[in-house]
């Protein structure tokens, strides 16, 4: 598959469905609206945000990506980012799993045109509103998810495979996986394939529980994950394409759209503290007040730096040469770190704008739950990792003459 042949023709029946009804932006509103009402029940018992999915399901939102011919809203990656921002001022375990499962759904839709399976799968995700589960991290790698330990065993039309899956977030929910391994046993680490499995297709045992500081309801426990299933689950294009030109981008602008919800949630009550000491005190501004200027600052750069990113995706997404090229990958990859520390910062900023409201765990001003979620994002695929395996690619590009460059 080739992905600058992902766009498709237009059904009128679905169309009208949209245009008749709600809106994107008015689904993404009603699902965030009960995820706000079960976000600190879903983070104090460590439980799946299941009202928040059961109301996504509802909006249709776990398939607003799938082309129109398959019964999908062919959304865009504007679309998605924008709903896992405003998922994050909701509920960031709710956020972090819309995300994750969009970007396994990105893989599908652009890698799997014309594969019977990958086809079906896409039409499930609409119809049946499917949450697709993701397994890249591997037994001690440490989420280096370019190299893998376990192998594809080919035998005749079906294959098997057997993981040390130390990390599934929400697997024990999902209607589905995707997961990446070795083409085969006597394939290299760094060569690999992805599958797209459905749920029959493979078994779970867990290994690990999910204790966290946060995004508790994430619920990203360990399995040994079994697969046995038809040899067409395996996606005919190479891995290392598929993670260049979707997994790593959509990754990291659905995840950096998420932790900016989760600090703009927590700008926004910070605003609120302003507002009321500042009320309070016939309009004598509080001393902490400098410290909202900067997270509004902050929260600024953070939607501004996804912003140029979703616009070089955008303008890069049909174009193999463009989305492989030094500049596009740096940039993309280093937008997850970018974003985790700006987001971090910002969340930081409104605490300290808030003080002890904002350190409380009750009242209307508690941001503890909003800092103790966003302070996964610099560990999630670590920054140190990134910047580590990004330093030879940085010295190879070369600085810009000029600001026009």
């Amino acid at each position: 598959m080739n992905v600058r042949e992902a766009v498709l023709t237009v059904d009128e029946t679905q169309m009208s469905f949209l245009e008749q009804g709600p809106s994107l932006i008015e689904r993404a509103a009603r699902t965030a609206t009960v995820a706000t009402a079960d976000a600190d029940g879903v983070d104090r018992d460590a439980r799946f945000p299941r009202k928040a999915f059961d109301a996504a399901r509802e909006q249709k939102l776990l398939g607003v990506m799938i082309p129109v011919e398959f019964g999908g809203f062919g959304a865009s990656i504007y679309d998605v980012t924008d709903i896992c921002y405003t998922l994050g001022r909701a509920c960031a375990s709710t956020a972090m799993i819309y995300a994750m499962h969009t970007t396994k759904v990105a893989c599908v839709i652009r890698h799997g045109h014309g594969i019977p399976w990958m086809e079906t799968m896409m039409r499930r995700v609409a119809r049946d509103q499917w949450l697709l589960a993701s397994s890249t991290t591997e037994g001690q790698n440490g989420g280096n998810i370019r190299a893998s330990a376990a192998a594809v065993d080919h035998a005749g039309d079906t294959v098997s495979l057997v993981r040390d899956a130390t990390v599934i977030s929400y697997g024990a929910e999902a209607d589905g996986l995707v997961t990446i391994a070795r083409r085969a046993t006597e394939a290299a680490a760094s060569d690999q394939v992805l599958l797209a499995l459905a749920k029959d297709d493979y078994s779970l045992k867990q290994t690990q529980g999910w204790e966290t500081l946060g995004m508790r309801g994430t619920c990203s426990t360990g399995f040994e994950l079994k697969v046995d299933c038809p040899a067409d689950r395996v996606f005919p294009e190479a891995y290392d394409k598929i993670h260049a030109q979707t997994m790593t981008p959509f990754a990291h602008l659905c995840w950096s759209s998420a932790w900016a919800g989760i600090a703009a949630a927590s700008v926004t009550r910070a605003q609120a503290f302003v507002r009321k000491a500042a009320r309070s005190s016939g309009g004598q501004m509080p001393p902490a007040a400098a410290h909202f200027t900067a997270a509004k600052m902050s929260l600024a750069k953070l939607r501004a730096l996804i912003s140029a990113n979703l616009d070089a995706f955008a303008r890069a997404e049909h174009d193999e040469r463009a989305l492989s090229s030094l500049d596009f990958q740096s940039s993309i990859t280093l937008l997850k770190v970018q974003a985790s520390e700006l987001a971090v910062e910002t969340v930081m900023h409104a605490m300290r704008t808030a003080g002890l409201s904002g350190y409380r765990n009750d009242g209307e001003f508690t941001m503890g739950r909003h800092l103790r979620d966003v302070l996964s994002s610099p560990i999630m695929i670590n920054n140190d990792r990134i910047l580590a395996n990004a330093a030879t690619s940085t010295l190879m590009s070369g600085i810009p003459a000029s600001l026009r460059d």
